[in-house]
């Protein structure tokens, strides 16, 4: 074999290897009004177990949340769910997962997301999932972690977050480089396309 030939192999297996093995997603434990964010939530699921990614998630059976676990296990995958003491005492959690870790409070609750995952994905949701994005989000431009960071942007729900990103650059509260560091996909298909080259993304 050549030394082209080699390094190439060794090249493939290392990307192999470096691709998300597991991904937190951030939604909302509500159902919404438009169903297409329902069907992004179960095609995103199945995508990723499809994929052999382990989707780590906030351990709620209902809405978004639900939709998302509930289509990963029913295609095979490996789902972990973090959920606080609280939300357990409220009958909030899902029943079925592969793992559950329950943490005693929120701020744990994050910390173990972002030790069992490998790159983060922001599914439509309420302040809960804003404040998940953000905190992950401000974690990455303290340099506290360097994992990819998207936004599902179905139906374009996530539309004026994007803009008033876009002004916080213009206004120089925000760093274009940290702005670029979250990356906004319209469709399951071009966020599962941005998994799969994640790595690529960040060399």
């Amino acid at each position: 074999m050549s030394d082209l030939g080699q390094t190439a192999r060794e090249r493939s297996n290392m990307l192999a290897f470096m691709k998300p093995r597991s991904v937190c997603v951030f939604a909302g434990a509500r159902s919404p009004l438009d169903p297409t964010l329902l069907e992004a939530a179960r095609t995103l699921g199945t995508g990723l177990a499809a994929r052999g990614i382990t989707l780590v998630y906030g351990g709620g059976a209902r809405g978004v949340m639900g939709a998302l676990a509930d289509a990963a296990l029913a295609r095979g995958g490996r789902v972990l769910g973090v959920i606080p003491e609280s939300m357990v005492a409220r009958e909030w959690a899902h029943a079925g997962l592969t793992e559950l870790h329950v943490v005693p409070d929120m701020h744990t609750r994050k910390a173990k997301m972002n030790a069992l995952a490998d790159a983060f994905v922001a599914m439509p949701g309420g302040i809960g999932t804003l404040e998940e994005l953000f905190e992950i989000y401000t974690w990455s431009q303290l340099g506290f972690h360097d994992k990819p960071i998207a936004l599902l942007d179905v139906a374009s729900f996530y539309a004026p977050l994007l803009a008033m990103l876009d002004h916080m650059v213009a206004q120089q509260f925000l760093d274009r480089p940290a702005r670029q560091a979250l990356v906004a996909a319209n469709s399951v298909d071009a966020l599962l396309s941005w998994l799969d080259s994640s790595v690529l993304q960040r060399a």
